[in-house]
């Protein structure tokens, strides 16, 4: 669960996820641009990456959750988060939402072709099914590679691409089980969760 004071700011939820709150608070839609406007709006469209956000406003504390998930709370000082969009609880008002190809990966773990950035100066509050989250560090010396249906968000200076592990061994079933991978070179953190999707 998630508690957030609002003291006259505002800040940007999952639609349907708040569950209580005291005060005097206010919500509405923010729009199909998740509260980044109408342009937003029709890329995430044209992208079929959507965020159900809403705007939520006013003086009160405010608590926020999802099917009983674990909450991770990431601070950005001007970099970009990536993040499954079905991951997003919440973020500072102040945050910008886009956009981003993601590859081929989608293809495999069916959470499409695109993810969503967050970039600016900020608060972002992360989802985790089955457990705490895991915040795992990438160097150059160390690349990762990671489950598509793991993944959560990734931070930093990091080249994602697409791993696969498709040879005649699946073809007559002995595979590992593993296909299709994730794999992040570069300087930053990769967020997964205890749980496939």
């Amino acid at each position: 669960m998630l508690e957030i004071d609002l003291a006259g700011d505002a800040v940007r939820a999952s639609t349907g996820s708040m569950i209580a709150y005291t005060g005097d608070v206010t919500f509405k839609n923010a729009g199909m641009g998740g509260g980044d406007g109408l342009m937003a709006g029709l890329k995430r469209r044209a992208a079929g990456e959507s965020v159900a956000l809403m705007h939520c406003t006013g003086h009160g504390t405010v608590w926020f959750a999802k099917d009983a998930m674990e909450v991770l709370i990431v601070e950005l000082n001007g970099d970009t988060l990536r993040v499954e969009s079905e991951q997003l609880l919440a973020l500072s008002d102040k945050l910008k939402t886009d956009v981003a190809f993601a590859g081929v990966r989608g293809a495999s773990s069916g959470q499409g072709l695109f993810t969503t950035t967050v970039t600016g100066y900020g608060t972002v509050a992360l989802l985790s099914a089955g457990g705490p989250p895991i915040a795992l560090e990438v160097s150059p010396q160390f690349p990762l590679v990671v489950d598509p249906d793991a993944f959560v968000a990734s931070q930093g200076q990091l080249n994602q691409s697409f791993v696969t592990d498709v040879s005649w061994r699946n073809l007559i079933g002995e595979s590992s089980g593993e296909a299709f991978s994730l794999r992040f070179d570069g300087s930053g953190v990769v967020y997964i969760q205890p749980e496939e999707r």
